[in-house]
Order: structure tokens, then C-alpha cells, then sequence
């Protein structure tokens, strides 16, 4: 069973995306974080086969998550997808620069989400 690791501030959109995300079937299990911050505490305690994070979020941000994700030998092999209201070409070149493996812009087609989602866990599969 691989493991993604939500990590969203607002409520709504964190539901929407684990529910996309939950049509990949029981193959997946999910957790959430609500914050940068949470996401770094949850790193630890867990082995996570996906990290979906927005940018914007309080504390620590989806570009500091995926910087501290890189950086980290524990954690560098887990692949990164950034889900952002900011579309502009700058943002989503600083985002993958950054590690991430992937970037979606709000609003999103659930079923974008779930393909993106399955290109990087057969990855994580394959690694």
C-alpha cells in the first residue's frame, strides 16, 4: 500500500484533493497535514510514497516544505507534488527548480490530480 501525505491549510480544498485522491482505491492510503509545519513533524513518524503540498499556506510554505524535502537524505527520494493558486510561469519554474516533481494549478480536473498522483507513485514504485 503506498502512503501520500496531503498538506493543505484550507479545510475545502484539502477535502477536495484526498477525495480525488481516494479514487485511486485501496491501493493508497492517505494522511493530512494542515500546515508546512505539521508536514514536518509527520515526516518522521511515517514513510510517505507522495507529498502533495500547496504553496500558500502560514508558517512554513510549500516552497520551504519541498526545499527541506531535497535537502533531506530521509526524505530526498519521495517524489513532490505542488497543487498552487499561483499559475505564473515564474512560480511554477521556482517550484520544480525547488525539487518538486510536478505542479498543478487551482483549479484542477480531480482526474489531473489522480493521473499526476499515479505517474509519481509508479515512480516510487520503480525506485
Amino acid at each position: 500500500m503506498q502512503h501520500i501525505l496531503i498538506v493543505e491549510d484550507s479545510p475545502t480544498m484539502r477535502s477536495l484533493v484526498v477525495s480525488a485522491l481516494e479514487e485511486l482505491g485501496d491501493a493508497v492510503r492517505i494522511s493530512e497535514a494542515a500546515s508546512g509545519f505539521e508536514a514536518l513533524r509527520a515526516l518522521p513518524r511515517d514513510q510517505y510514497d507522495l507529498i502533495v503540498t500547496d504553496i500558500n499556506m502560514p508558517d512554513i510554505n510549500g516552497l520551504e516544505l519541498v526545499s527541506f524535502v531535497r535537502r533531506n537524505a530521509a526524505y530526498r527520494a519521495i517524489p513532490l507534488l505542488i497543487i498552487s493558486t499561483e499559475g505564473s510561469e515564474r512560480d511554477r519554474t521556482r517550484g520544480l527548480e525547488l525539487g518538486a516533481d510536478a505542479y498543478l494549478v487551482k483549479p484542477f480536473e480531480p482526474e489531473t490530480l489522480r493521473s499526476a498522483a499515479r505517474e509519481l507513485l509508479a515512480k516510487t514504485r520503480e525506485g
